[in-house]
């Protein structure tokens, strides 16, 4: 069995520092050496999940293939290392609180008072090593969300502070911290990061590596100072420039021997072989285009561009693989309107119609995918997209004028979007809906099939209402075929468009599963028939 090695990522000075982009560059170093790796996140606030969550708060939700609702960053894990997450990759207080709650009350405590330590921190340090116990990893990468100091995050770093203890030089600190440069003065400051330190040391935890997020380049008198200051040494002052992607994190950290250094730390022997080329080709495919293209993401959060974190990443996954460039322009759908539509999308290769919940925007939506059907401009629809999708055809080619979801017109005489039968009865929001992958079966005359090449493919999901089996027939006549099912239950999972260069709505998320080494068959599609359109 492996020795598990445990990595602990902390934040200090202000949140939004990049603690998922350095945990997962970090576990894509450790695989070129060799190393299997799997990340997880420690969320300090006390929803159960982010999946009721505001996107405006918390960005987008990501869903894991056995349909957990999780942070954002799990989406990055993937992404990077090409490793599915789950359930047990994203912990929050408030799954940590009402696993312990739940124990006392079934009486397992014994009469004991039940506090934030030991039972708490117990409880979080039995949520980490869960990952390194079947021995599958080498290397368990925690990151610790929220910022040091921060009163949410005091029973995790005490549990970061135990597992120290008790696991010598089998766990290493890595504190991510600012380094800020005052215009002014003309300097980068160090001072946030020593108090920052200081922060974790009045809690008993002293980071065994320091990585600097910086606008300007550490100076050898700059990282001597850090060691100096904040009881690390030199080496382990690692510099964290701001790039331009950050899927050039990885290469800087190459650089800065962010890895090495862990290897040192936890006494691990350095491996001979570093296999990063196809990462490195990535990149140079990816800073060296030959096509560019313009896609309109049309939605109702786009003043948050993390609302949709999953679907701009599986663009430059697919633009990266046919060797183009994917502007993306954000639209309003709430803002739509009949006057604004030449204005907004006469000019784009594609429009894509976000994922979404509730009525607002709804219209905008509707009417974008009007004007990509009629002009035959490439269109994508994405679970509400798709929905949309539905109610467009409905309502301007089937001549049902009232065409809905019951999600937003309980009362529409043709209800072509309808919740699923065994949603129907359900009243707690959280964690109810249809998640998690599910198997779908493709007609093998389709463009999707073209794309995937196998008549069996599995997807991930997060809804509760769906196309009408009743409307089914009407539809296929009339040329919007239902050419993806759900063969368990007879869903309709995809819809495709004859006589139109590329029209695919899909009532699952594609964007969850593309990574950079896989990027997702239908966005590859989807930005190869945006190029063609622009030849055209």
């Amino acid at each position: 069995m492996k020795n598990t090695k445990y990595i602990f990522v902390t934040g200090g000075v202000t949140s939004s520092l990049g603690k998922g982009i350095i945990s997962a560059s970090l576990a894509k170093l450790l695989q070129s050496r060799g190393f299997s790796v799997t990340i997880q996140k420690l969320d300090p606030y006390i929803n159960v999940d982010p999946g009721t969550l505001n996107p405006y708060e918390h960005g987008e939700c990501f869903v894991t293939e056995d349909g957990a609702e999780t942070d954002l960053d799990l989406g990055h894990y993937e992404r990077f290392s090409n490793t599915p997450t789950s359930q047990a990759n994203n912990v929050t207080t408030g799954r940590i609180y009402q696993y312990v709650i739940n124990k006392e009350r079934e009486g397992e405590y014994l009469g004991t008072t039940v506090q934030v330590v030991p039972h708490i921190t117990d409880e979080i340090k039995r949520r980490v090593k869960l990952l390194g116990q079947n021995g599958n990893f080498d290397f368990v990468i925690t990151e610790i969300g929220g910022t040091v100091g921060d009163i949410e995050s005091f029973p995790f770093v005490e549990a970061i502070r135990q597992m120290r203890w008790e696991l010598g030089k089998n766990c290493a600190v890595i504190h991510l911290t600012l380094v800020p440069f005052l215009k002014a003065a003309g300097e980068l400051k160090t001072k946030p990061t020593q108090h920052s330190v200081k922060t974790m040391l009045e809690q008993g935890v002293q980071p065994d590596i320091i990585v600097c997020r910086t606008e300007r380049p550490l100076n050898d008198s700059i990282r001597a100072k850090i060691a100096q200051f904040c009881n690390v040494e030199v080496s382990s002052v690692i510099e964290s420039i701001d790039a331009s992607s950050i899927y050039e994190v990885p290469m800087l950290m190459l650089e800065e021997k962010l890895d090495i250094e862990v290897l040192r730390k936890t006494q691990t022997p350095l491996p001979e072989k570093l296999d990063i080329a196809k990462w490195q080709h990535f990149l140079k495919r990816l800073h060296h285009p030959v096509h560019q293209v313009t896609v309109a993401l049309v939605g109702k959060y786009v003043e948050l561009k993390d609302a949709y974190k999953s679907i701009h990443e599986a663009f430059i996954h697919g633009g990266v693989a046919n060797e183009c460039e994917v502007k993306v322009k954000y639209v309003h759908s709430e803002h739509l309107d009949q006057e604004q539509l030449e204005a907004e999308l006469s000019e784009v290769d594609g429009i894509l119609v976000a994922p979404g919940f509730g009525g607002r925007g709804i219209e905008g939506k509707i009417l974008a995918i009007a004007y990509a059907r009629e002009n035959k401009i490439p269109f994508f629809g994405i679970c509400l997209g798709m929905q949309c999708a539905v109610i467009e055809f409905g309502r301007n080619v089937l001549g049902l004028k009232d065409a809905h979801s019951t999600e937003m017109n309980p009362k529409t005489n043709h209800p072509v979007i309808d919740i699923m039968s065994n949603q129907r009865a359900v009243t707690n929001l959280g964690g109810t809906m249809r998640l998690g992958a599910y198997p779908c079966k493709l007609d093998p005359d389709s463009k999707v099939f073209q794309l995937y090449k196998e008549t069996m493919i599995s997807e991930r999901h997060r809804h509760r209402f769906e196309f009408n089996n009743d409307y089914r027939k009407d539809y296929n006549k009339a040329g919007m075929k239902t050419v993806g099912i759900y063969p368990n239950e007879n869903l309709v999972e995809i819809v495709e468009l004859d006589n139109h260069p590329w029209f695919v709505g899909v009532q699952y998320h594609p964007e969850y599963k593309s990574t950079v080494a896989n990027p997702h068959p239908l966005f590859v599609g989807f930005i190869a028939a945006m190029i063609k359109a622009r030849q055209k």
